[in-house]
C-alpha cells in the first residue's frame, strides 16, 4: 500500500468531511455559484480549516469569475494547489547531523508525546540508527513507566531517573551515557504539564543549557507533540511553547481520530514551523513522515467509487 493509499484510510474522518463533502455539493448536476462556495467554505471549517477556508473560497470565486472553474474537477484541482501552497514544500527527513543526534521532544499531558517518542525510536531503528530514550519527566511515575514499557517492545535503551529527580540531570545522563555507547540518536521526553505554567517552560530551557554543556550542539531538533484532535485549539497551545522555546518542528498526533485533521493548515500558517511527522494511529508503525502532497490528495481526491 502507497503512502497515499495508507493516509486515505487513516484520514478517513477528515476525508469524509471535505471529499466525500465535496461531492455532495455537486450531486445533481448542481451549478458553480456563490452560495455553493459557502457552502464549500462551511465544510471546510468543520474540518477546522479557520482563517484559511475563507481566504480559499474566496480565491476559488475569483478564479470562478475569470473563467478558470466549471465544474467539480476544476474546484478539486484548485483547492489542492489553494491547500498545497499553504503547507509549504516537503521537509527530509532527519539526517542525523551528529553521534548522537540528540531530539528534545515536547508538549502537553495527553498531547500523544510519549507514543510518538516510541515511534520515532521504531521509525529510526528500521533505518538501522540505535536509539536511547531519556524519561525527563521525572514528575510523573506513569511517564517513566509508559516510557520504558515501548523501550522494552522497541529494544531501546533507556535511562531513568528517581520520581521528581532534577529532570536536566536526567537528561544529562542519557546524553552521557549515549556518548560512552556510540549511541546514534537520543530521543529526550519531557514533563508536560499545563503550557501556562511558566515553571514547566523555564525547566525544559535548563534541560537543554545542560545538554549543551555534555553536547555542544545540543539538542540538535526540539520537536513539539500536538493532538490533532484540538484541532485550532492546538495552535495556541503551540505558540505558548514557541515563545519559550527554540522549537524546530512539529509531530501531530491522532489524526487518524478526527475530522479536524484541516487544523493543520491554521497550525502550519501560524507557527511557521515545518510539520515532520503525523500520528495515523496506535501501532508503532503507524507514523508518517509528512508529505504535503500524500496528505492533501488523501483528503481532496475523490474516491474512486464517487468520481464521476
Amino acid at each position: 500500500m502507497g503512502l497515499f493509499d495508507r493516509l486515505k484510510e487513516r484520514l478517513s474522518k477528515t476525508r469524509a468531511v471535505i471529499s466525500d463533502g465535496i461531492t455532495g455539493l455537486f450531486r445533481g448536476g448542481r451549478p458553480i455559484d456563490q452560495a455553493l462556495f459557502d457552502e464549500l467554505e462551511e465544510l471546510l471549517q468543520t474540518s477546522d480549516l479557520g482563517a484559511s477556508a475563507t481566504e480559499v473560497c474566496a480565491e476559488l470565486a475569483r478564479a470562478h469569475k475569470r473563467g478558470e472553474i466549471k465544474g467539480e474537477d476544476d474546484v478539486r484541482r484548485a483547492l489542492r494547489a489553494l491547500l498545497l501552497e499553504r503547507l509549504g514544500p516537503a521537509h527530509a527527513e532527519l539526517d542525523f547531523p551528529a553521534k548522537p543526534t540528540v531530539v528534545l521532544v515536547v508538549g502537553v499531558n495527553g498531547s500523544g508525546k510519549t507514543t510518538s517518542i516510541a515511534k520515532l525510536a521504531h521509525r529510526f531503528q528500521k533505518r538501522g540508527k540505535t536509539v536511547l530514550l531519556g524519561a525527563c519527566d521525572t514528575f510523573r511515575a506513569a511517564a517513566a513507566e509508559q516510557l520504558e514499557i515501548w523501550a522494552r517492545r522497541n529494544q531501546s535503551a533507556i535511562v531513568r531517573g528517581a520520581e521528581n529527580a532534577d529532570p536536566a540531570s536526567v537528561a544529562f545522563d542519557a546524553v552521557d551515557q549515549a556518548v560512552a555507547r556510540g549511541v546514534d540518536v537520543v530521543l529526550l521526553d519531557t514533563a508536560g504539564r499545563l503550557h501556562t505554567h511558566k515553571n514547566l517552560m523555564q525547566e525544559i530551557a535548563k534541560v537543554q543549557r545542560v545538554i549543551a554543556k555534555r553536547l555542544p550542539g545540543a539538542p540538535h531538533e526540539v520537536w513539539l507533540v500536538l493532538d490533532g484532535t484540538n484541532g485550532q485549539n492546538a495552535i495556541q497551545q503551540a505558540r505558548e511553547f514557541t515563545k519559550e522555546l527554540a522549537v524546530t518542528g512539529l509531530v501531530v498526533a491522532k489524526l487518524d481520530g478526527t475530522a479536524r485533521g484541516g487544523a493543520l493548515f491554521g497550525i502550519r500558517k501560524a507557527l511557521n514551523l515545518p510539520v515532520r511527522y503525523i500520528g495515523t494511529g496506535e501501532q508503532l508503525e503507524l507514523l508518517e513522515p509528512f508529505e504535503p502532497e500524500a496528505f492533501v490528495d488523501a483528503i481532496v481526491r475523490p474516491s474512486l467509487e464517487t468520481a464521476r
